[in-house]
């Protein structure tokens, strides 16, 4: 795994979370219980601070970075789809930003929100709780009813059941480990 300190700062990171060994970590960052950090992903507490909630995932390819001084905030069970780019974000508990996302610097996101792929939030803009989030510019477009609400609790319980499973069994093997045998 790749973490660094970064003028006497060192990632905190909860024993019962997994972050994949091609992650980088960088700095002034803390990363809750149960989270899942996935390949590629990066996240530097260099200028500031992250603060990753208990019960997160951040997918694979993810970048996370802050303003110099300030903090990220990423609240409990986020859900951070892959190739997602966060600057400096509030999120609230249970927020799902979708792939290939980016939100800008000082967006609040409420509690329960869903943010489509590929949608730009804008610095500055507040995303009341419960709202599906869509376009770029990003807008809250609808509420979220109670069928998408139990498909996003689903699409969680998948990563929050990821870490354990990860540290019991991911391994890496050796190109010739997976070579097929040809049967005559």
């Amino acid at each position: 795994m790749a973490f660094y300190e970064f003028e006497g700062k060192k990632p905190v990171v909860d024993e019962s979370s997994y972050v994949h060994p091609e992650a980088t970590i960088i700095g002034d960052v803390t990363i809750g219980e149960g989270c899942y950090i996935g390949p590629g992903a990066r996240i530097r507490g260099d200028w500031g601070a992250v603060v990753i909630g208990p019960g997160s995932n951040v997918q694979e390819n993810c970048v996370i970075h802050v303003l110099p001084g300030e903090t990220a905030i990423l609240g409990p069970r986020s859900h951070i789809g892959h190739n997602t780019v966060l600057h400096t974000p509030r999120l609230g508990e249970h927020v799902l930003v979708g792939m290939g996302a980016v939100v800008m610097d000082f967006a609040t996101i409420g509690d329960g929100c869903c943010v489509g792929a590929g949608a730009v939030i804008t610095a500055k803009t507040d995303i009341p709780p419960g709202k599906l989030v869509l376009g770029a510019p990003a807008k809250a477009v609808a509420d979220i009813k109670e069928g998408m609400r139990k498909s996003l609790e689903e699409a969680t319980g998948y990563y929050l059941a990821l870490p354990p499973r990860c540290h019991q069994s991911l391994r890496q093997v050796s190109p010739e480990d997976c070579r097929a045998v040809k049967s005559s």
